[in-house]
């Protein structure tokens, strides 16, 4: 039996940002699970256009729909900006569509509030994309998990979260799977 690829995807594009700790951390943990293979997807290196400004035709957006079809799940590093995601992990999510379809997502959030708020945005938008959510959510706090809110220090006691939560996304992206 094949191993489910399942991509862990960077919420923020913006200069300084913390996601790539945040990413790198999290597939060090699913790295040592060998449950499935995991890889680091940042949508800044796919350079996407606000949706509705290109033809649709940008090469951004059919690499960015390929790779997507080439997962069978996702965990999703979600900061909070303005209690919501970040305007580039929307329209990301907007840059593809059936791409998205019949699959499943944890959410790692960070904020303030552990980007609590972000994450209940996010799911609303990845059920209209038809991803299926799993209901472990590791959240991480601004002011106990980052030293001067740049290095990523996460407290010992998320490690039980993150791996319940990547048990959850193996197990529903496996049975998703059989719908497509």
């Amino acid at each position: 039996m094949t191993k489910l690829n399942i991509g862990i995807i960077l919420g923020s594009t913006r200069q300084g940002r913390v996601s790539p700790q945040v990413g790198e951390w999290v597939k060090g943990i699913a790295d040592k699970r060998g449950d499935a293979q995991y890889e680091i997807v940042d949508i800044a290196d796919f350079k996407l256009p606000f949706l509705g400004e290109g033809t649709g035709q940008e090469q951004g957006i059919q690499a960015w729909n390929e790779k997507l079809a080439s997962l069978d799940g996702f965990v999703f590093i979600v900061q909070e900006y303005n209690h919501s995601i970040t305007g580039a992990l929307k329209n990301a999510l907007d840059s593809a569509r059936e791409a998205w379809n019949n699959k499943a997502a944890g959410i790692v959030s960070y904020g303030s509030t552990g980007g609590a708020r972000a994450a209940e945005h996010l799911r609303g938008i990845l059920g209209e994309l038809l991803v299926a959510d799993v209901r472990v959510h590791p959240t991480l706090s601004l002011f106990t998990d980052f030293e001067n809110g740049t290095v990523f220090k996460p407290a010992a006691l998320h490690l039980n979260n993150v791996n319940a939560m990547l048990d959850q996304v193996i197990a529903w992206s496996g049975a998703l799977k059989t719908l497509r």
